[in-house]
């Protein structure tokens, strides 16, 4: 049968043998591949009006932010405060109606200092898994200033953007972790005639991310995609967290506080002093003399100091977390049918020792997988199907450790 003069695509105007299905309409007719095609437009097109970030009231409370929190992370109260509110705050910010002239709210952007293995990097993944909005954890070692071997600062916008998956409303809303921000401090009293362009140089080129600005960004990442064409992403409405040991900033802050003991009263503040945690009392400006530019340390209104973990902290990082050291070898060992445990002695050790090494947290995971290597290896083929670590067992397997 001769195809009808009419019998084509009111769209692409394709006669009935060019295509699969021929679809007829009161006015018309469509093809299934413009029908596809008319499926994707208006399926974005719903995306795009639908993926407003959620009304605050919807969102968790600060307190049930940090309820959450403290299923991953042991301590750290003062810091897991400052996350909620700063991501709840960030939340209100972005519901706030643009009708609404009355009050502009800023952004907050916080600043984490604490010890390496206090839990900075780990607070921001876990609080990732509980977010509606584009998170991304970006790490300040590998930037370098523009023009220089590295990567240039707007790639941490590329980032945000792939997880928004290119959506540039979504990513413009979204929150960036920088992880080692005190790897590109200033260099403190540099004889040299060259730049520092991996330290104050970078600081330069973050001001205006942290600010608030129109940036061009390359989508796959900036010099070895040269043809690609950038897409304009403004940070206003981006909140920033950034982390970093800064290690012996404790000089720096001991210093100060014996300057500023003087007067009548002078004993009794300095007995007040905990020598054992001086990072409590971090002040803005002791991270400009550690190397962070004044420009730099006014863009992170709030500074949060993690505390050091103690010996009970650690002991409750081995095993209360969901995710904790001996949960995770348990399951492991479980999925071969063998039943793990640990004498509270055998725990008490690798505590001892990662209070030796004083690498925090990250210790605890270094002692572990020297104790359990050889276990791990030889009890899949074994016909054991209950294994107990003892303190005989682990100081055995420590001997050869060097920590």
């Amino acid at each position: 049968m001769a195809n009808s003069p009419k019998e084509v695509c009111s769209f692409c105007g394709r006669k009935r043998n060019e295509v699969n299905i021929l679809l007829k309409g009161l006015y018309g007719m469509i093809c299934d591949e413009c029908a596809k095609q008319a499926y994707l437009v208006v399926n974005d097109a719903i995306n795009t009006t639908t993926s407003e970030i959620p009304n605050y009231k919807s969102v968790p409370k600060p307190q049930e932010i940090k309820a959450f929190l403290d299923q991953y992370v042991i301590g750290q109260d003062y810091a897991k405060i400052c996350l909620s509110v700063a991501v709840y705050n960030h939340y209100k910010r972005l519901s706030q109606s643009q009708d609404d002239n009355s009050v502009e709210i800023d952004k907050s952007n916080i600043i984490m200092v604490g010890a390496t293995g206090t839990g900075k990097t780990l607070l921001a993944r876990s609080i990732a898994k509980m977010l509606q909005v584009p998170f991304t954890i970006v790490d300040a070692t590998v930037f370098t200033e523009a023009g220089y071997v590295g990567e240039d600062v707007e790639s941490i916008l590329s980032r945000l953007l792939q997880e928004a998956n290119y959506d540039v409303s979504q990513a413009q809303r979204g929150i960036v972790f920088i992880d080692e921000i005190d790897k590109i401090t200033r260099k403190q009293d540099n004889p040299s005639l060259t730049k520092d362009v991996g330290g104050e140089g970078v600081q330069q080129s973050l001001l205006k991310l942290l600010e608030g600005s129109i940036v061009n960004v390359p989508p796959k990442g900036g010099r070895k995609h040269p043809e690609q064409d950038f897409v304009k992403v403004d940070t206003r409405q981006i909140l920033f967290i950034c982390g970093g040991a800064f290690d012996g900033i404790e000089r720096n802050i001991a210093q100060r506080l014996n300057t500023h003991v003087i007067g009548f009263d002078s004993v009794t503040k300095k007995s007040r002093v905990d020598k054992n945690n001086l990072m409590q009392y971090i002040q803005p400006q002791d991270l400009k003399s550690y190397g962070l530019i004044p420009e730099m340390i006014g863009r992170l209104p709030v500074l949060c100091a993690l505390d050091p973990l103690d010996r009970e902290a650690l002991r409750k990082i081995l095993f209360e977390p969901k995710n904790s050291i001996v949960k995770q070898y348990t399951k492991l060992l479980e999925m071969d049918g063998i039943k793990l445990s640990f004498d509270d002695s055998a725990l008490e050790l690798i505590v001892d020792k990662a209070l030796e090494c004083k690498l925090g947290a990250r210790g605890l995971r270094s002692i572990m997988e020297s104790i359990m290597t050889n276990a791990m290896f030889t009890l899949p083929s074994s016909a054991k199907r209950t294994f107990v670590v003892t303190e005989k067992y682990a100081r055995e397997h420590l001997k050869s450790v060097i920590l």
